[in-house]
């Protein structure tokens, strides 16, 4: 089998994926955080080694591909620093703000083989397999305006994940509601940055491996969020009433 008819193979796997994901998420929620399950998830990691041995292949692997591949035109090296912006700061700075915790040994394994099939999808396209886009594209409406929604979503992202990390003091346990940022208006605007960051990614690139992580990254994250948001109103009686659970006024 050629490496494009492999490449297009996985491809259709990835987005035949995020269908089942978002079935499934919608009865089991990921075990990790409030929601682990030891007893049929697997030991446990501490979170910080959990999440960089996760994102690990993200971040190494695509610069693999850069190097690996042929293309070394100003959009590619441009869509190499946006894609190592974010992963510089979800494999080394993420995992080291104040809060921690522990994740089952199956979450990342699980994750670890998915960003591992994400960073050889959008690599391979971005810099052999895809058409060459050129200095032209920078200047294209759906790469400027893919580049707004992936920073703003981002910074919605990051700046939520900080006030998350913030809500308990060093040592203490138990759960609070977290208030001030986007939490104003949604129980989890870090999700929220999330897809809006990889729906970015999908405009700026304009290819169906971006597409992918998209799909997927919105069928695991919809119905978390969802769970997130049932689970503060069961636990605290005074949760805000007009908040919703991932978007503005709608949902």
């Amino acid at each position: 089998m050629s490496e494009t008819r492999f490449h297009s193979a996985l491809l259709c796997g990835m987005l035949a994926l995020a269908p089942v994901v978002f079935l499934v998420s919608l009865f089991v929620t990921a075990p990790y955080g409030r929601y682990g399950r030891p007893r049929w998830s697997g030991p446990d990691l501490p979170s910080r080694i959990a999440w960089m041995l996760m994102e690990m292949p993200q971040l190494v692997g695509f610069a693999a591909w850069f190097v690996i591949g042929e293309r070394r035109d100003p959009a590619a090296l441009v869509f190499l620093g946006m894609w190592t912006y974010h992963y510089v700061y979800r494999t080394l700075v993420y995992p080291f703000l104040p809060r921690s915790s522990t994740m089952s040994l199956s979450v990342v394994a699980s994750g670890f083989v998915l960003n591992t099939g994400f960073s050889y999808l959008n690599g391979r396209w971005l810099f052999s397999l895809g058409p060459e886009r050129g200095a032209d594209w920078l200047a294209d409406p759906r790469f400027m305006v893919g580049v707004v929604f992936f920073f703003g979503g981002w910074i919605l992202c990051a700046s939520s994940d900080r006030i998350l990390r913030g809500l308990r003091r060093p040592g203490e346990k138990g759960h609070r509601i977290p208030t001030g940022g986007a939490f104003r208006w949604v129980t989890s605007p870090n999700y929220l940055g999330e897809i809006v960051m990889w729906a970015g990614w999908a405009t700026a690139t304009w290819s169906l491996a971006a597409l992918a992580i998209a799909l997927v990254t919105a069928a695991n994250l919809v119905p978390r969020a969802l769970r997130n948001h049932r689970w503060y109103r069961e636990k605290f009686p005074d949760y805000p009433a007009g908040r919703k659970a991932l978007v503005p006024f709608i949902l």
